[in-house]
C-alpha cells in the first residue's frame, strides 16, 4: 500500500489547497501524466481547483539530433522549472527517468508516485520478436542503453536513432521507416496502446533506465506547504527503488551520453538491484547486482552506492565520457 515519504508537521495542520497549477509538457503522454496527477489531487482535496499548464520544451523541439549531443534529458524539464520559479505553476510532473540525478539549487524532487511496468518492449508490424527480424532490419531506439544491449545481442541488425514523442515514434514505425522500435512499456500502457506491444523484454539483459516507469513531482524548495500537500501521493516501494537506482546513476555521472541501466525492486523490507554500464557498441559491459535489507531512503542509497562502487571496480569509469571521481 502506498505510504508517505515522510511525515510533516504541516500535513496535519495546514489548510487544504484552494488552487494548484501543474506544469507539464504538451505531448499526449505528458498530458496523461498531468491529468492523472490532477485527478489524484482533486480526489485528495475536493474543493481544490487543479489546472494544467501545458508547455513545449527544448527537448520536444529538437527532434533531428540525439539527446546526448544537445544537452541530455534535462532539456525536458528546464522550461517547467522556469514556470515554477516565476510563479506560473506550483508543481511540475515528469517521467522520472527524464529528471537529472542532481536537482538544481532551489528545486526538490518532492514526490514519487507508484510505478507502472518498468520493462522495455518490442514493437513491430512485421515480426513477433527481435529474434525473428532478418539481417539488416532497422530497429529504432532513442536510448544508448538500449542500443548497447541490442548491438551486443543482435550485431546483424541495423540500430538507428529514433526521436520524438511516443505517437511520433509509432508513426515512423507505421510509415515503414523502421522494421521495429524499442519503447518503454509504461508509456504504451498509460495511453491505452498495450496492443502495440509484440514482446516484453526481460530485465536481464534489457535492464531499464533509472526511474523508468515512475512519475516524479518537482516543487520549489521554498514551498514546504506544497510539499506537505503532496505527501499522501508518495509510494514507498517505488520511492525506495528509484532512490537506489538514482544513486547508482549519480555516482556514475549518468546522462544520455552514458549507456547506463539500473533497476531495483523492493518488497517486505528487502531490495534487489541490477545495473550495468556499457560501451555504445555493446562490446564492453560492466554488470553488478546487489541485495540487502532496506527500510529507509538511506539504506536504499547505500545499496545503490555499493553497486556503483562495484561497477567502478570493474572499470566502468573507462566507459563513461569525461568521468572524474
Amino acid at each position: 500500500m502506498p505510504q508517505p515519504l515522510h511525515s510533516s508537521p504541516l500535513s496535519t495542520t495546514l489548510a487544504a489547497p484552494k488552487s494548484l497549477v501543474i506544469a507539464s509538457r504538451k505531448s499526449r503522454l505528458a498530458m496523461w501524466q498531468a491529468q492523472y496527477l490532477q485527478a489524484c489531487l482533486q480526489k485528495l482535496y475536493l474543493e481544490c481547483n487543479v489546472q494544467i499548464l501545458g508547455m513545449t520544451t527544448r527537448g520536444d523541439q529538437i527532434l533531428d539530433t540525439a539527446l546526448s549531443k544537445v544537452g541530455g534529458k534535462g532539456l525536458f524539464v528546464k522550461e517547467l522549472e522556469t514556470a515554477l520559479a516565476d510563479g506560473r505553476a506550483h508543481l511540475a510532473v515528469h517521467s522520472l527517468k527524464d529528471v537529472p540525478m542532481v536537482m538544481p539549487a532551489g528545486f526538490d524532487l518532492t514526490c514519487v508516485m507508484a510505478r507502472e511496468d518498468a520493462r522495455d518492449v518490442f514493437v513491430s508490424n512485421d515480426c513477433a520478436s527481435l529474434e525473428a527480424l532478418p539481417p539488416g532490419a532497422v530497429v529504432g531506439t532513442s536510448s544508448l542503453r538500449r542500443e548497447s544491449v541490442l548491438r551486443a545481442h543482435f550485431p546483424h541488425l541495423s540500430i538507428e536513432p529514433l526521436r520524438g514523442n511516443l505517437d511520433t515514434r509509432i508513426g515512423k514505425l507505421d510509415k515503414g521507416e523502421y522494421q521495429a522500435i524499442i519503447l518503454a512499456a509504461a508509456g504504451l500502457k498509460r495511453l491505452g496502446l498495450e496492443s502495440r506491444i509484440r514482446a516484453y523484454l526481460p530485465y536481464d539483459p534489457y535492464t531499464p533506465a533509472p526511474g523508468q516507469g515512475a512519475l516524479g513531482i518537482e516543487t520549489l524548495s521554498t514551498h514546504p506547504h506544497i510539499q506537505a500537500w503532496l505527501t499522501p501521493l508518495n509510494d514507498l516501494p517505488t520511492l525506495l527503488a528509484v532512490s537506489a537506482e538514482r544513486m547508482v546513476s549519480r555516482q556514475l555521472v549518468g546522462s544520455c551520453e552514458v549507456p547506463l541501466a539500473a533497476h531495483a525492486t523492493w518488497e517486505q523490507n528487502y531490495m534487489k538491484i541490477r545495473s550495468f554500464v556499457a560501451s555504445t557498441d555493446g562490446k564492453q559491459m560492466c554488470l553488478a547486482q546487489g541485495s540487502a535489507p532496506v527500510t529507509s531512503i538511506a539504506d536504499a542509497e547505500a545499496l545503490g552506492l555499493a553497486v556503483s562502487q562495484d561497477l567502478l571496480a570493474q572499470g566502468a569509469a573507462e566507459l563513461i565520457p569525461n568521468f572524474s571521481k
